[in-house]
């Protein structure tokens, strides 16, 4: 029975983002309950009326009640087997003079868990190569928006309310990072299963903090919508007042639904570790607010490219205000996955699309902070320049008698000293 709990709980780690099967401390927690309760039972048997024959038996798996030799006793499958399988059926042995026979059927054929199938061999390496997948995605997300921070925190020049919203948005998917590997160790540890308390307090923490990043990451895409969808639709504005209501929305209104959402779970469905949403209508206080955001940048993302595409026919938009325009489409269109507009096609996938929601939410979601990188800094005009600059003064203290030229380096148009020190945060929309 054991070799049934490596895939099981290794498809239990990839499928908690749809709540598919219970988790392996959901399962054992069943177990003991089951253990404690047979064990319980069959010491009150013996203390009534001891019979002769085959004493009752708790195998690790089933319960046996005392039975006279020569009978066939039946019972239920397992509970925990049902929990995984969703399948009821039953299992005997014989009490016979020298004592229980072998169970019979094998259990996992009686209950419907065929550990030798190859489709389910099938499925745990596609578990296992999207558990790498993900890891990869995280990581190398995690080390360049690092970087990418780095840089436009280091530059003062780069420091404007379009970049200030960038940088927190780094911050978010950064968060999401560092909670999904935090999430993973405590709840999902091969071997160590003292996490397994359904009571603990850090490991409900634990999830109370991973469903804050992942809202608060759905927030920033909605205030980065936001931003573009102001900046093409009203001309004058105060950005410093914007940013201010931005930061509420972006860090304040995640924590008004999670905490919601927690004292609901605590009330109304307090189990195990708060990782496993059984409870549709408690899970929607999460999933609601982030399905309504991902809406509304689809929206905005609808409307700025019938704006974008407005001004491109418009026969005054001409030279570099027409180029202006024609980047900001092609970078619009790249924020099509960075809008989370992608996640509105599973918002209400059946249960039989579940492997292919995992690779777009788990494999390919995982790389998203590390588009959102190069798209927002390493490809940025303005970054390049300044980091030119720097180079520049960095090459021409070190090597004063061979300075470097930076026409090799340099991509966009030329700009002069003045528009280089004091518009660089206005020259670029990413």
């Amino acid at each position: 029975m054991r070799a049934l709990l490596p895939p099981l709980l290794l498809l239990a780690c990839a499928a908690h983002a749809v709540g598919a099967l219970p988790r392996l401390c959901a399962v054992l927690q069943v177990l003991r309950e089951e253990r404690d309760q047979c064990l319980q039972g069959l010491a009150e048997e013996r203390t009534r009326h001891p019979a002769p024959g085959c004493q009752g038996l708790w195998d690790n798996t089933s319960c046996w009640p005392s039975s006279a030799p020569g009978q066939t006793v039946e019972v239920a499958c397992p509970r925990f087997l049902w929990m995984l399988v969703g399948r009821n059926g039953s299992i005997f042995r014989n009490c016979t003079q020298g004592g229980w026979s072998e169970t019979f059927p094998r259990p996992d054929l009686a209950c419907g868990v065929h550990v030798n199938d190859s489709s389910n061999e099938k499925r745990y390496e596609y578990l296992l190569k999207l558990k790498v997948m993900y890891t990869v995605g995280y990581s190398s997300s995690l080390v360049m928006l690092l970087v990418a921070l780095s840089v436009l925190c280091a530059f003062r020049k780069l420091h404007c309310t379009r970049n200030y919203i960038h940088m927190h948005l780094f911050v978010s998917f950064i968060l999401r990072a560092l909670s999904n590997f935090i999430k993973d160790a405590v709840l999902f540890s091969d071997d160590d299963v003292a996490h397994c308390d359904a009571h603990r307090v850090g490991c409900k923490l634990v999830m109370v903090f991973f469903q804050y990043c992942i809202m608060a990451n759905y927030s920033w895409l909605l205030v980065e919508g936001l931003y573009l969808h102001t900046l093409l639709v009203i001309s004058f504005f105060s950005e410093r007042k914007w940013l201010q209501g931005f930061i509420a929305l972006g860090w304040g209104s995640p924590a008004i639904f999670v905490a919601s959402w927690a004292v609901t779970r605590h009330f109304l469905e307090d189990v195990g570790c708060w990782d496993i949403n059984a409870n549709a209508s408690i899970w929607w206080v999460i999933r609601g607010p982030v399905i309504v955001s991902v809406l509304i940048n689809f929206i905005l993302f609808i409307n700025v490219l019938r704006i974008l595409m407005r001004k491109l026919r418009t026969q005054e938009t001409r030279g570099s205000e027409g180029n202006h325009y024609k980047r900001l489409a092609k970078s619009t269109l790249l924020l099509v996955p960075l809008f989370g507009v992608h996640y509105m096609v599973f918002a209400f996938s059946p249960e039989d699309a579940m492997e292919m929601q995992l690779f777009f939410e788990l494999a390919l979601g995982s790389f998203q902070g590390l588009v959102v990188a190069v798209l927002y800094c390493f490809l940025n005009g303005e970054v390049q320049l300044e980091v030119q600059k720097k180079w520049r003064q960095w090459h021409l203290r070190e090597f004063p008698l061979h300075p470097v030229a930076l026409g090799s380096f340099s991509s966009g148009t030329k700009a002069s000293p003045s528009e280089q020190s004091r518009g660089t945060c206005r020259t670029s929309v990413i």
